[in-house]
């Protein structure tokens, strides 16, 4: 089991690379200074199923035990598109989402993050497929793992640019199913599609509560953004060093209302896939204890 965290100690890491296997992550997010990770149970960008035998199960269940880390939840594969059209691809996608969340089940990762998909078509349409898939995988995996649908950047036609996007495919969900729908907001994303997380901080988040209710938000990714405001483009940046600034991620770090939720790292890993992040952690926890300085 993982271990019990500090009341006052805040969820903050970053997404780590399993290389070697899942079970060497946890490793990795001590070697960050991290209490929260974020990993892919399997390569991204394939279509290939790993098998979690039970001694891998094991071997990161032990990982996780012994690291500290507090807080570890998956990313689905790139390749999955559960508003897909094509019935070929849809059907895979349902496949492997389901494998997705019997892994998790199998590691113990009480959550896997979700992109919304891309609808091609129509987006009434690709909003039900995306549910149905969902729904139907939920059935097919063990366990109770959690789904946390991701705010998206709203480039072509992904879903997910709106909050009342979000909304509308959780409420699609059968309602026996729908208290294992949560939410993922990224900050880029977030910025990119139109919520002005600089210049009305407070209003984003109180459309968020309207909208979806913060109660379902099981996860926030903390990325810079290189493109502007509105840009509908998904391009992330290191912390305090993009068109968002410093500002929001200051307050993020120093907002009561996310003190229980992971706030987890996707910029750009640098020459060793280290450095980066242990700087912006540590940048990071400054501002969450109110200290100005970058």
């Amino acid at each position: 089991m993982p271990p019990t965290r500090k009341p006052s100690s805040r969820l903050v890491g970053a997404h780590v690379s399993t290389q070697g296997g899942v079970e060497t992550a946890p490793g990795r997010g001590v070697e960050i200074g991290a209490t929260a990770l974020q990993v892919f149970t399997k390569t991204p960008n394939q279509w290939r199923d790993p098998e979690v035998t039970p001694a891998r199960a094991e071997a990161f269940r032990k990982s996780w035990a012994d690291s500290g880390i507090a807080v570890v939840v998956a990313h689905d594969s790139y390749l999955i598109n559960l508003a897909s059209p094509d019935p070929v691809l849809n059907r895979r996608s349902v496949a492997a989402f389901a494998a997705e969340l019997t892994r998790c089940h199998l590691l113990g990762i009480p959550a896997v993050v979700s992109h919304p998909g891309n609808y091609i078509d129509d987006r009434a349409a690709g909003l039900r497929r995306n549910a149905a898939g969902i729904a139907e995988a939920l059935r097919a995996a063990p366990g109770e793992v959690r789904v946390l649908l991701e705010t998206t950047a709203g480039t072509g036609t992904a879903l997910g640019r709106t909050f009342e996007d979000l909304a509308e495919l959780r409420a699609l969900v059968p309602a026996r199913l729908r208290g294992r729908i949560g939410f993922c907001a990224d900050t880029c994303h977030l910025y990119s599609a139109g919520y002005d997380l600089v210049g009305d901080y407070e209003g984003v988040w109180t459309q968020f509560e309207r909208v979806l209710g913060l109660e379902h938000l099981g996860c926030v990714h903390l990325n810079d953004s290189k493109t502007p405001f509105g840009s509908r483009r998904d391009r992330h940046e290191l912390i305090g060093d993009g068109s968002l600034g410093p500002a929001p991620f200051r307050q993020l770090m120093r907002d009561p209302r996310f003190q229980q939720v992971p706030l987890i790292l996707e910029t750009p890993k640098g020459d060793d896939g280290v450095t980066n992040d242990r700087v912006a952690l540590r940048r990071l926890r400054r501002w969450g204890a109110g200290t100005s300085e970058r």
